[in-house]
């Protein structure tokens, strides 16, 4: 063996260990994606609060009372925020008692999602927040009469 050769074999590095820079880049890499163990634990995000009563005014936008299964009339949603009043009361002593409230498109009759599913007579909100659309509500409610308000927020008009 010339001393040529013996050189170049003696520098060249084995392939094993041609891989380890690779290796480390990669593993430094993904440890400095991880927070520090002794880091401290990053603060709680403040709590997102509802609109101040002098931030916004509530305008409705239609009140629907019924029987059983039944469809509102069209209403035109501009901001997307609305919130559903609405009570339930028992009409028939036996019949299976829930109120489900889904709003539709009222361009394409397809269902956009469920505002109220209840299985028992009462009253309450519901909030909802959706594209602005014209718009309807289905009203499911074997044995209940119910009764339904829809009020769309409104930015409250500056200075007032």
């Amino acid at each position: 063996m010339r001393h040529d050769e013996r050189q170049r074999r003696h520098l060249q590095v084995p392939r094993r260990l041609r891989l380890a820079p690779l290796a480390g880049a990669v593993l430094f890499g993904a440890a400095c994606d991880r927070p520090a163990a002794t880091s401290p634990a990053p603060a709680t995000p403040p709590a997102i609060a509802a609109p101040a009563a002098e931030t916004a005014v509530w305008h409705t936008l239609g009140t629907w009372s019924g029987h059983g299964s039944g469809q509102t009339g069209s209403f035109d949603v501009g901001t997307g925020s609305l919130r559903v009043k609405w009570e339930a009361r028992a009409s028939a002593p036996d019949a299976d008692r829930y109120l489900t409230v889904v709003l539709h498109s009222a361009i394409s009759g397809r269902p956009l999602q469920t505002v109220l599913d209840v299985h028992e007579p009462g009253a309450g909100t519901a909030f909802v927040q959706d594209e602005p659309r014209v718009s309807y509500l289905d009203v499911t409610a074997p044995g209940m009469d119910w009764r339904l308000s829809v009020e769309e927020m409104l930015p409250r008009p500056a200075g007032r």
